[in-house]
């Protein structure tokens, strides 16, 4: 039961590490501009897509309201243990199907709380990219 938690945790770590790797525009000088310049450009872009987003990439990822995985947990939790139940008592032992049921659906709300976060979190991201690159490409970059 540790390791599936433990696997749970490690994979959600790595799933976060690769949205926050591909949510990163890159900026090109198409029309010769110096190294300075783009420097220049680039701050003033990321000030204006802070205000235009309200997304602040530099700053701290909001932490989840205290209890909110422990809900996701629980109700995942109850219903695997309403539906364990009911497949335990066709098989003969009620008891254990709760009890398998429970740890998967706790499993399952887990989850699915936290992907419901880090949809929220790259959606966020993605304005603040959007934004930015349209006022590079605004001032004669390439933005992928």
């Amino acid at each position: 039961m540790k390791r599936v938690w433990i696997a749970i945790l490690v994979s959600a770590q790595l799933l976060l590490g690769a949205i926050a790797a591909q949510s990163e525009v890159f900026v090109y000088p198409a029309k010769g501009q110096s190294a300075d310049q783009q420097g220049k450009d680039e701050y003033e872009c990321s000030k204006w897509a802070k205000s235009q987003s309200g997304v602040d990439p530099s700053a701290p990822a909001a932490q989840p309201v205290a209890g909110e995985h422990a809900r996701g947990t629980v109700g995942g939790a109850a219903r695997g243990a309403a539906v364990g139940a009911g497949i335990g008592a066709i098989a003969g032992d009620a008891g254990k199907g709760a009890a398998i049921g429970a740890v998967a659906g706790g499993v399952r709300g887990r989850r699915g709380s936290m992907a419901q976060q880090q949809a929220a979190g790259q959606e966020e991201r993605n304005a603040y990219d959007r934004a930015f690159a349209v006022c590079v490409e605004g001032r004669g970059y390439t933005a992928k």
